[in-house]
């Protein structure tokens, strides 16, 4: 799982400097393809549950699942980016918003705090807490900063299989859910929305995007519980 987080860490850095005005999203995910199979791993997400592409591209109002394609960044957008690995049969995930070019401070700050809700739900992963304190933890900043947290979306346990067994949603109560134990494997995950919290998804099947047209922003991590608390495996 180190490795596998490793790969997708490095893949989104390398990304970073391609992402400005005038890019299409399908040529950020060929390069996200060839980059991962040139590091020994095979893409995390394509062909899993028939999904098409290496990356979900997700842009301004689009939460996440976005399908690259010949859709052009444009200066003042911002895009999340969502890419997953397997290597020797374990799985990577790992998701981070961007700035195209620059944006306005509307956009900064929810990319801000989207950031800093990532690391408050990772702060409570530890062992003896709940899983309802990660998502109190991201529901409560998200919130006080008057922004919305997307319910019908979750973080999950990760390991041989992308998402499993435990269910990690970012809004919750202190002391509620399964308990957190050493040992563990988490992709924590908040997706963050300027205005309602209410999605729909688009014809694609696919993409699913805010009903209001507002900007969301989504940053993830793949964790692991240690006995001094999480371990940032994509880092």
């Amino acid at each position: 799982m180190r490795k596998a987080a490793k790969v997708v860490k490095d893949t989104l850095c390398m990304l970073e400097e391609y992402i400005k005005p005038g890019i299409t999203t399908i040529e950020l995910d060929n390069m996200a393809e060839t980059f991962i199979r040139s590091q020994g791993a095979i893409p995390g997400f394509k062909g899993l549950y028939g999904f098409p592409a290496t990356l979900c591209i997700s842009v301004e109002d689009e939460v996440v699942h976005g399908m690259p394609g010949k859709r052009v960044l444009k200066e003042g957008e911002i895009v999340g980016i969502d890419v997953g690995s397997v290597v020797e049969g374990y799985y990577g995930d790992h998701a981070r918003s961007f700035p195209v070019g620059e944006i306005d401070e509307a956009h900064e700050k929810l990319l801000s705090v989207t950031r800093e809700c990532l690391i408050k739900g990772i702060e409570q992963a530890k062992p003896g807490n709940r899983i309802g304190d990660i998502g109190y933890a991201v529901q409560s900043f998200a919130e006080s900063n008057g922004y919305t947290v997307v319910t019908e979306l979750v973080g999950h346990g990760i390991g041989t299989k992308l998402h499993e067994d435990p269910q990690i949603p970012n809004y919750g109560q202190k002391g509620s859910g399964p308990k957190i134990k050493e040992g563990m494997c988490f992709a924590i995950e908040p997706m963050i929305n300027m205005g309602t919290a209410e999605v729909f998804t688009k014809n694609d099947q696919w993409t699913i995007c805010t009903v209001d047209g507002m900007p969301s922003a989504h940053f993830e991590h793949t964790i692991t519980i240690t006995k001094n608390g999480a371990e940032i495996l994509t880092k």
